[in-house]
Order: structure tokens, then C-alpha cells, then sequence
């Protein structure tokens, strides 16, 4: 590819005349910095929440606290009803959403260093997908952004181009 997913993205967002809004935990807004990084991203982009404690996730993007009690923060259904809540919140076309252990610290057997969750919610539906990401902590969420973004592309293209 030629030019950055965020380039990408916000192309197809614009010819498709639909807008965008980001819930990030795991990614502490690498999300949002790529995209207003693209010049007129104004145009497509309504904004985000970073999300990161659990208080923030039930109070701004409604998840709710049977979802973390069952699946915890870092789950498939969490990340769709983070996409979901912000998407509501900010009368977006398009709610993408990231969770998951960048570390050194904090993970599980059962949820080890890397396990992150990418979950979007737009009208023609939603997804979420799971990763286990190598790395450092820096490098696991520069890999989840891009991950994330891709997804949203890859979407965008199937059912929009």
C-alpha cells in the first residue's frame, strides 16, 4: 500500500459521506492521533474517548457492568459495546473500539501480555476480533492501532468500493 491506513480511511470516509468516532483503551489515543494527523480528517472524524479505566468505559460509552463482571474489560463483548456506546454518543456512522494488555504488567494465563480486542459498530454491522501481539508495550499499541485501522478499512472496502 501506497499511503497510510489513515490516508485510506478517511478517503473512503469521505466519497462515502460517513463519519467516524473512536473508544480506545489499550491504544491511549494512537487511534485519534493518527487520524487527525490527515489534513481535513475535520470533514469525517467526530472524536474519541480514551477509555482506560473501567469507571470511564460504563460512564461514557455504556458498557455495562454485567459485561466486565462476565468477560472483563479486555473481551469481545466489550469492545462492541465500547464501539457501540461511542458511535451513540457521537452520533457517528462509525464506532471503532480497541482493549487489551500492552504491558509489561497485567497479564493472565488466560489473558497474557499482548491479548488485544478490536471491535467496531456501523449500521450495515458489527465485528469484534481478537490479537495476540509481540512485542514491547509501545510496539503492542502501535500494533493494535494499525490493526485497527486496517480492519476498519478492509470493512469499508468489502461493503462501500
Amino acid at each position: 500500500m501506497d499511503k497510510p491506513l489513515e490516508v485510506w480511511l478517511g478517503e473512503i470516509l469521505v466519497q462515502r459521506r460517513l463519519t467516524l468516532a473512536v473508544a480506545e483503551s489499550c491504544t491511549g489515543g494512537l487511534i485519534c492521533h493518527r487520524v487527525t494527523n490527515v489534513s481535513g480528517s475535520s470533514r469525517y472524524f467526530l472524536g474519541g474517548v480514551t477509555a482506560y479505566a473501567n469507571e470511564t468505559k460504563l460512564k461514557l460509552l455504556g458498557v455495562s457492568p454485567e459485561t466486565l463482571q462476565a468477560h472483563g474489560a479486555v473481551s469481545g463483548e466489550t469492545v462492541l459495546q465500547m464501539a457501540r456506546g461511542v458511535r451513540m454518543a457521537l452520533g457517528a456512522d462509525i464506532g471503532l473500539s480497541t482493549s487489551g494488555i500492552a504491558g509489561p504488567t497485567g497479564g493472565t494465563l488466560e489473558k497474557p501480555v499482548g491479548t488485544t480486542w478490536i471491535g467496531f459498530s456501523a449500521a450495515d454491522g458489527e465485528q469484534a476480533q481478537h490479537f495476540l501481539f509481540q512485542g514491547e508495550r509501545l510496539a503492542i499499541k502501535e500494533k493494535a492501532a494499525e490493526a485497527a485501522l486496517q480492519i476498519l478499512v478492509d470493512h469499508l472496502r468489502v461493503i462501500y468500493v
